[in-house]
């Protein structure tokens, strides 16, 4: 069995038939799926979306690109069973949200996940001066680093603070010797899959729309580098999304 843990084909305007991408993602051994929110509408149509199927689950938050737009909306959807609160976080490479208003929003959401016990799926770009010292005036945070691509001193931060690590089709297609190396180095306890479909499309379906089912090329990979089988990698994966996500 395979878990992707971030996808968002629960949006409007994703392009492909819904029917379609589930019948491909379980024929690809893909049984269980997190649907991310990353704005209020986002994260309402998230949870509309996992209402009633027992193998999709959603995320409720607000992405650092929309927190200009306010963020304690979602609140509205935190007793409809979310099991996370995410993707949130910090971006300083687009700065489309003002940087302070991304910060009280990241505390305002951490604050929230806490108060209701839910892990946290965060989104961290170009911006881990400021992240690390937020997350230390918390206690009790579980969650992960989504999509992480950073260094490995950003990597052994994150494990010092017991959070998982997220990868998707950007492992199985950068050219950069480091990310191969900090991508191979994280460890297999800590490593969830997700595809963050539409995007990122994994190698060897670039070019195409991304999809849930697409998750089985990123272990295949992750299997091939690691020396490992496909068994192990989507074995360990999925006890470890099953672990932080109560799945």
């Amino acid at each position: 069995m395979l878990i992707d843990t971030h996808c968002h084909i629960h949006e409007a305007d994703y392009p492909i038939d819904i029917d379609e991408v589930l019948t491909r993602a379980r024929a690809a051994d893909v049984q269980k799926m997190i649907c991310v929110g990353t704005s209020e509408e986002s994260s309402r149509r998230a949870v509309e979306f996992a209402d009633g199927k027992e193998n999709i689950f959603a995320a409720i938050g607000v992405h650092p690109h929309d927190t200009k737009d306010g963020w304690e909306a979602i609140t509205a959807h935190v007793d409809k069973k979310p099991v996370a609160v995410g993707e949130i976080g910090l971006d300083y490479y687009y700065n489309h949200s003002p940087r302070a208003v991304q910060i009280k929003a990241l505390e305002g959401q951490i604050d929230l996940a806490l108060r209701h016990n839910l892990p946290i799926i965060f989104h961290v770009r170009d911006a881990f001066d400021d992240f690390w010292p937020i997350l230390d005036n918390f206690q009790g945070i579980r969650g992960e680093l989504h999509s992480f691509t950073d260094t490995k001193q950003h990597l052994e931060e994150a494990l010092k603070r017991n959070l998982y690590i997220g990868i998707n089709g950007i492992s199985t297609f950068t050219k950069s010797d480091p990310q191969k190396s900090m991508f191979a180095s994280i460890p297999l306890d800590k490593l969830l899959l997700e595809t963050d479909a539409p995007f990122l499309t994994p190698i060897p379906f670039r070019g195409k729309v991304n999809e849930p089912g697409f998750v089985k090329a990123v272990a295949e990979h992750q299997a091939l580098v690691r020396g490992l089988s496909l068994e192990q990698i989507a074995t360990s994966t999925s006890a470890n999304a099953a672990a932080l996500y109560a799945l």
